[in-house]
């Protein structure tokens, strides 16, 4: 398993929440172990304590975002930082899948993790991850997507650097809403230009009078 796959952890943990639509997933313990994926043996480790304590990693990993999406690398390091120091994890070498008919091992790099709890444990690989998506990437890979009213979180791995929202629903909607917008604009212009017009045909005549 790559390391960069735990970034995805921090992503899926942010976007529980979408502040913008009053909305919170992360209400349940199960809600709490769904975020772990399937067959993981961290999630077994899940109590009640573990939702309130998931929702203040998860607000730290938000603000990561956040300063990211604002351009403050500085301030997306530090506060990335802060989180790694508080939720260490040990890097081992793992041989889970086989590479040759001889079954032999297919060595990667596993973040293992010695939590007291699920939060401690789900907050170490999460941060860990993200922290080599930032160095491996840039900060400005780090984004909220622009879709109004989604402030959803995201992980730009786009060959430019071009991407602005979390999903193709967010960016196909957001196109529409420009679009209408555009077309309202040049709808008011032309009505203004019209109306221009008639009034200077107006005046023409009243002097022609």
């Amino acid at each position: 398993m790559e390391l960069a796959y735990y970034s995805d952890y921090a992503v899926r943990l942010v976007n529980s929440e979408e502040p913008a639509r009053n909305k919170d997933s992360l209400t349940s313990v199960d809600a709490v172990r769904d975020l772990f994926g399937p067959n993981s043996t961290a999630a077994r480790r899940a109590t009640d304590a573990d939702v309130t304590r998931f929702r203040s990693v998860r607000a730290r990993l938000r603000a990561v975002f956040e300063a990211a999406d604002g351009g403050d690398e500085t301030l997306a390091v530090d506060l990335l930082n802060s989180l790694l120091l508080e939720f260490p994890v040990s890097p081992q070498i793992s041989g889970h899948d086989h590479r040759d008919e001889d079954n032999r091992p297919l060595w990667h790099m596993h973040l293992a993790d010695h939590p007291s709890n699920a939060t401690a444990g789900y907050a170490a690989i999460a941060s860990m991850g993200l922290a080599f998506h930032l160095t491996e990437h840039g900060v400005e890979r780090l984004g909220i997507c622009e879709a109004t009213p989604c402030r959803n979180a995201y992980l730009d791995t786009s060959t430019n650097r071009s991407r602005r929202y979390c999903s193709d629903r967010c960016a196909t909607r957001a196109n529409v809403a420009a679009y209408r917008a555009r077309k309202r604009e040049e709808a008011d212009r032309s009505h203004s230009t019209g109306r221009t017009a008639e009034s200077a045909q107006s005046s023409a005549l009243n002097g022609e009078r």
